[in-house]
């Protein structure tokens, strides 16, 4: 996406990248970014939180209108669990003895599915 926003700009249009992942999108130096720390493929606010994800294109569009300087960075002020003290890296993704079996057994259910909707000539849906 980020590689994207910078062709667009490149052409005169001008663009705002919204994501969680901060290093990676301001090391490909786009123009204006709008950062939510939150877990990856929630950069516009938590599921469901129409309030928040308001909110978060609201700051995007602003920052589009008002960007003071090129690679510009916009942080918003939410937290992902702010009664857990945040605590969301320390089990994001995480793998260990606690989780391997159950997740192993989601991995197999996964493609048990996946291969009876390709038998009934059934794509990704």
């Amino acid at each position: 996406m980020s590689l994207v926003a910078r062709h667009l700009e490149e052409a005169g249009l001008p663009t705002v990248v919204v994501g969680s992942a901060r290093d990676i999108v301001e090391e490909c130096g786009v123009s204006r970014f709008v950062f939510t720390d939150f877990p990856l493929g929630n950069p516009t606010g938590k599921p469901g939180d129409v309030e928040m994800q308001t909110a978060i294109t609201g700051m995007a569009l602003d920052l589009l209108e008002h960007s003071w300087q090129p690679r510009t960075t916009m942080q918003t002020p939410f937290v992902w669990n702010a009664d857990q003290n945040d605590d969301w890296r320390d089990h994001f993704m995480k793998v260990d003895d606690s989780n391997r079996a159950a997740l192993a057994a989601a991995g197999d259910q996964r493609r048990v599915s996946q291969e009876a909707a390709k038998a009934e000539g059934r794509g990704r849906g």
